[in-house]
């Protein structure tokens, strides 16, 4: 897969989808905010697992996928869900193991899932907690969907650490013989828990692993979100014109440990004053400023939109009620299809991306 195209990808959109970009990647580190201050409360249950630094690579690349398409997140992917409409409330209501989250308090964090009925909307798979199994899962997807002649873009996350699961090999393996649907974006984040890239992979980029299985693959700048849905966009349309999987690795920073309760002392000072200089959501900003798409006063605007949106948000979910203990039992056996239980958005933007996009919102918050 070429670095460069005599035309990017990124240059398609329109002033409005730039603006939802960084609205997207804002409202992620919003929400990620607030779940911070409630962990510290005490009102999250169970670990909290930030995105701090790497929002825009999630936000960017989920971006290039159409409405109807599928994304697995993991952990710290939260920013991919958003994109794709689920809504922040659910995200609080899960954190906090409320009666009304998607799980309806059974699990926690992203661990949900969002399987609709047919041909409509987006499917949103939850994080595997054994890393790497996600992607012969995604291909499993992208396999589905062509037998039932459905044009569909399989999309999911590894870590550098992942990437030398059994799984992870077996599944990019099988995607690629079988030429599947399934873009897989590898993180390169300079730390596998507190594992250095250098003791997993002798190779000097995490991309290169696609050469293993024969498909297209690029490294980009995780934090440069333009690069990320442009290297994103070309993928998504590789697989969507059957020329099966690709891999991109992205160069990026987690800046908070493991989970809230990991310090990072493992990590030095230095190496973290240099990443948080290259803050994804502040450069884009600084770009959407320098190349005249937005205003100063423009981007205040949404960014008090987005902090007033996450903090509503949250209140709903604060304020709704504990699972309801007569229920323990229900959902044990699952009866017909699995149906949805979480309730999809459209951004106030309202722009169209990709393919196959729905022509009203099911909610638009204000």
């Amino acid at each position: 897969m070429p670095a460069t195209t005599a035309t990017r990808p990124s240059d398609e959109l329109s002033r409005d989808q730039r603006l939802e970009l960084f609205y997207f990647a804002r409202l992620t580190r919003d929400i990620e905010e607030r779940l911070a201050l409630l962990y510290r409360q005490n009102k999250v249950v169970g670990g909290l697992y930030r995105s701090l630094g790497q929002e825009g690579e999630s936000v960017a690349s989920a971006y290039a996928l159409a409405e109807n398409d599928a994304v697995a997140a993991l952990i710290r992917n939260l920013g991919s869900v958003i994109v794709q409409g689920i809504r922040p409330r659910a995200i609080f209501a899960q954190y906090m193991a409320k009666g009304t989250s998607p799980t309806h308090g059974r699990d926690l964090n992203l661990h949900f899932s969002h399987i609709p009925n047919g041909d409509d909307g987006p499917i949103v798979i939850g994080p595997i907690s054994t890393l790497g199994d996600l992607v012969p899962v995604m291909a499993g997807v992208g396999l589905g969907a062509r037998m039932r002649r459905r044009r569909l873009v399989a999309m999911t996350y590894i870590g550098d650490g992942g990437t030398s699961t059994g799984a992870f090999h077996e599944g990019m393996n099988f995607a690629a013989v079988q030429k599947l649907p399934l873009v897989v974006i590898a993180e390169d984040n300079k730390y596998a828990y507190s594992t250095p890239v250098s003791q997993q992979m002798a190779i000097p980029r995490i991309d290169q692993r696609a050469e293993a299985y024969g498909i297209p693959h690029e490294m980009v700048d995780g934090n440069d979100m333009l690069a990320v849905y442009d290297a994103s966009k070309r993928a998504v349309d590789l697989a969507r014109q059957g020329a099966g999987p690709s891999l991109i690795g992205v160069d990026t920073m987690r800046m908070r440990g493991h989970a809230e309760h990991d310090d990072m002392r493992y990590v030095s000072k230095p190496l973290l004053d240099a990443w948080e200089a290259r803050d994804p959501i502040t450069r884009y900003r600084a770009h959407l400023i320098e190349t005249e798409v937005a205003t100063e006063t423009d981007l205040v605007e949404i960014e008090a939109m987005s902090r007033q949106y996450a903090e509503d948000e949250a209140g709903l979910a604060e304020a709704d009620p504990g699972p309801d203990p007569a229920t323990v039992a229900d959902g044990v056996v699952a009866g017909g299809h699995f149906q949805p239980s979480v309730e999809i958005v459209r951004s106030p933007f309202r722009v169209k991306r990709g393919a196959s996009r729905h022509t009203q919102p099911t909610v638009v918050h204000p």
